[in-house]
């Protein structure tokens, strides 16, 4: 079975109508989950905390999406 890992994290924006952190040492990482589901779920939670702060965000990254297992290895990835 392919797992679909999901990383849910947020942070104080410099300006709400852009995606850039105002400091990137202060990010929230909320966890990694096995699907979207239980990662919309934990983003959800976080988002509703904060939805007093306009400058706050929290986002959903597909990690399952960085990585085709299919493709040949890198050089870094030959090291370990």
């Amino acid at each position: 079975m392919t797992q679909r890992l999901h990383l849910v994290f947020g942070g104080e924006l410099e300006d709400p109508s852009k995606n850039v952190f105002r400091n990137v040492e202060d990010l929230h990482v909320v966890g990694i989950f096995p699907d979207y589901e239980t990662a919309y779920n934990a983003w959800k939670s976080e988002a509703q905390k904060t939805v007093d702060n306009a400058h706050m965000r929290y986002f959903i990254a597909h990690l399952h999406r960085l990585r085709d297992e299919e493709a040949p290895a890198s050089s870094t990835e030959e090291l370990g």
